[in-house]
């Protein structure tokens, strides 16, 4: 189990590359040259009971990648009940009316199979990897713990101890996770992404039985849940089992629309800083907000893909280039743009020294890679390269299912469609250059930035 952090760094590459390629393979078929297209056709349909179900075919080998996302994160937890949505998913490997608290995994682990889950600001995801003929034991069981957990004070004290002990491991000893929860807490000043994931201590500590009824009994239902199958498997044979075991879970009350509090304009620029014994290497992000795949005006989103990927996506990128390769200042170098969110996003530079460089020459670097492209713009060649390397990447991602199934879902649980990442890579070959001059100059301005500094303890206070 893991949380929203963990994960988005984990997966962010290979999810950015899988968008790309699906939607390429999707849109023309050139998976490869032994494989029809027909075989990847997506099946999209919705159960009696409201839950999405899409199927991604594909049978080169004989495995199966199950994966259900309720559309409940972070971001829509009650005020004062920080941690809840994560909570919940540790809660959902507990007993229910019809199996003992750990028959799930040792079911999957029986045969040879593997399982998770994760939560975001956004969606809380529950997956399986099997091989096809334990398709419809993995559906029984999470049809079965969608509706049927059974919540106990004992079950709760014993859970909520695990992650208040997974807060203390994975952020309070370590001083990335710590600075970057301040940094979140200081670009966002009124959306609820600025609030923590796994929660703040002081409210998870008080997280009790009756909070997460009241959370189960209002998100995990069906028709606030999407399906996703992506493997050896048929579209048929996929909706006449979700027909009967998922079928059979009584729809719940209709949720209202996720309405949440938004960005006022932002005018200042600030810095968080973070000095700690345990660094050794200093490094600094500076981030905006800007708009997501689901806010933007069209074309605006492609264009901060693109943005990020000739800005710092690589070893080809301008940054790479110029600080890693032709000045050797950086031992690191990039951007990314984070599109697949409720609301709005970020735009992240980043940096860290090489040798005996400072870590403010990095960053004059950096803004200044950023400053040229908002007033030169990008070249041409530049951004059918860039262009060019998405689509490329094909094949790289057909050989992930749970990349596909993972793009798939998220788009769904954040206001998107199927429709939504077929026609994805027609919208990226439309961007112009001058579309991307225009965002980097209209969003990637330093005096509307929140930069976060971690440096070794013996800079404090330079």
């Amino acid at each position: 189990m893991t949380s929203r952090t963990e994960w988005l760094r984990t997966t962010l590459l290979a999810t950015s590359l899988a968008f790309t390629l699906t939607g390429s393979a999707l849109a023309d078929g050139t998976v490869s040259p032994n494989t029809k297209p027909a075989e990847f056709k997506v099946t999209d349909f919705l159960l009696d009971n409201g839950m999405e179900v899409v199927v991604i075919p594909d049978h080169r080998a004989p495995i199966v990648t199950h994966m259900v996302w309720y559309k409940i994160g972070s971001a829509d937890e009650p005020p004062g009940k920080s941690g809840i949505a994560h909570f919940f998913e540790h809660l959902m490997f507990k007993a229910t009316t019809h199996h003992a608290a750990g028959e799930f995994d040792r079911a999957v682990s029986d045969i040879g199979g593997s399982n998770n889950a994760f939560t975001s600001y956004d969606y809380t995801a529950f997956h399986e990897t099997v091989a096809p003929s334990a398709l419809e034991q993995m559906m029984g069981f999470e049809a079965d713990r969608m509706r049927n957990l059974i919540l106990t004070d004992d079950v709760i004290k014993t859970e909520r101890d695990v992650i208040l002990e997974e807060r203390r491991s994975r952020i309070d000893n370590n001083p990335q996770a710590v600075l970057d929860e301040e940094v979140d807490a200081t670009l966002w000043q009124n959306q609820p992404y600025r609030i923590p994931v796994i929660g703040w201590m002081q409210e998870m500590e008080q997280l009790n039985r009756v909070d997460a009824t009241a959370f189960y009994d209002k998100y995990y239902r069906p028709n606030n849940a999407v399906l996703i199958v992506a493997g050896d498997v048929e579209p048929e044979t996929v909706k006449a089992l979700a027909e009967k075991t998922y079928g059979k879970v009584a729809r719940g009350p209709d949720l209202p629309p996720r309405i949440r509090p938004v960005e006022p304009e932002q005018n200042t620029k600030r810095t968080v800083t973070l000095s700690d014994a345990r660094v050794s290497v200093p490094s600094f992000s500076t981030q905006w907000v800007v708009p997501s795949y689901h806010t933007a005006k069209p074309g605006e989103a492609e264009a901060l893909d693109l943005l990020a990927e000739i800005l710092g996506g690589g070893n080809r990128s301008r940054l790479y280039q110029a600080l890693v390769v032709q000045q050797g200042i950086a031992a690191s170098a990039g951007a990314y743009f984070q599109g697949t969110m409720l609301d709005a996003t970020n735009f992240t530079v980043y940096g860290a020294p090489r040798g005996d460089a400072k870590l403010a020459d990095v960053e004059a670097a950096v803004d200044a890679e950023v400053a040229r492209i908002a007033s030169g713009g990008v070249t041409a060649d530049e951004l059918e390269k860039a262009k060019d390397r998405y689509v490329r990447s094909m094949v790289f991602a057909r050989d992930k299912q749970d990349s596909m199934a993972e793009i798939y879902g998220s788009t769904l649980a954040t206001g998107g469609n199927v429709q939504d990442v077929q026609q994805w890579p027609e919208r990226i070959r439309k961007v112009t250059a001058d579309e991307v001059k225009a965002v980097a100059a209209r969003y990637l301005v330093l005096a509307r930035s929140t930069s976060g500094y971690l440096l070794p303890q013996q800079q404090a206070g330079n």
